[in-house]
């Protein structure tokens, strides 16, 4: 367990950090920017229907943050990807629609001074790529399959 007496200030100063990094270059994503958005920060606190994450999770997500952006601006590689359809509320004429839009997934994974960590990055349909969340990569699995995601420890739109 962390001590999280100092929750408050670590958020605030996470947020700062993040809002400043704004987007940077992935050779791995043929240099194209990974934007750093509000929905990942906020991913970082939250996952799924606004179900606010532990404050031991969101403290450990938020030191590893100088370290997935790290990450993003060196690795030439990923090691995770999926690709899906998926339905998404879009807004169309003045109107909130369902649609069915792809959505892509990619996973690196790096050590760092000895410490594993994972950073993901999503794509809706033709939208910019940015950042969704960082977790430490505790466990390898091995190869199952030709497709590189059954190398994922968990689902990627939940991490």
């Amino acid at each position: 367990m962390q001590d999280i007496s100092n929750y408050e200030k670590l958020r605030e100063s996470s947020e700062n950090f993040y809002k400043k990094i704004g987007a940077i270059r992935c050779p791995a994503l043929n240099n194209e920017f990974v934007h750093f958005t509000a929905e990942g920060f906020n991913h970082l606190m939250y996952k799924g229907a606004r179900k606010e994450r532990s404050k031991n999770d969101q403290i450990t997500k938020f030191k590893l943050l100088p370290k997935a952006k790290n990450i993003l601006e060196v690795s030439t590689t990923f090691q995770e990807f999926d690709e899906s359809l998926a339905m998404v509320r879009k807004k169309k004429f003045k109107k909130v629609v369902e649609e069915s839009t792809t959505i892509k997934y990619w996973g690196f994974v790096a050590i760092i001074n000895n410490f594993r960590v994972k950073v993901v990055v999503r794509q809706t349909g033709n939208g910019q790529k940015h950042f969704l969340s960082v977790i430490p990569a505790w466990k390898t699995q091995y190869y199952r399959d030709v497709k590189m995601i059954s190398m994922a420890i968990g689902i990627l739109s939940e991490d």
